[in-house]
């Protein structure tokens, strides 16, 4: 089972990015899917979670209204579009799965973790 997210990168205050994270060994339809970032020096944190069954997404607060999780359960992808980046959002983002409909923001919850993929935004 692997989880690979992509798509980090060097981006501007005020860009936009879009992260994947590619499941293999599993179908994402069973499980559900969230996004971690974690800066230097701080805590993992959670950025949005989406459950592949209905498509019920939350996000965190720091997010709402720039960030949006979606899925293709097809592809056994998920995707995270990020816009009006800002140097705050400088971190390295995760995907993670667990066997669950309605996950959380809460990293303790996730049994499966990619690894991660950098996203620099530069003021």
């Amino acid at each position: 089972v692997q989880l690979q997210a992509s798509g980090g990168g060097l981006v501007q205050a005020g860009g936009s990015l879009r992260l994947s994270c590619a499941a293999s060994g599993i179908g994402l339809d069973y499980y559900g899917i969230g996004w971690f970032r974690q800066a230097p020096g701080k805590e993992r944190e959670g950025v949005a979670w989406i459950s592949t069954n209905d498509g019920r997404r939350d996000y965190a607060n720091s997010v709402k209204g720039r960030f949006t999780i979606s899925s293709d359960v097809a592809k056994n992808t998920v995707f995270l579009r990020m816009t009006s980046l800002s140097p705050e959002d400088t971190a390295v983002y995760y995907c993670a799965a667990v066997r669950s409909y309605y996950p959380s923001l809460g990293a303790h919850e996730y049994d499966i973790w990619g690894k991660g993929t950098l996203v620099t935004v530069s003021s």
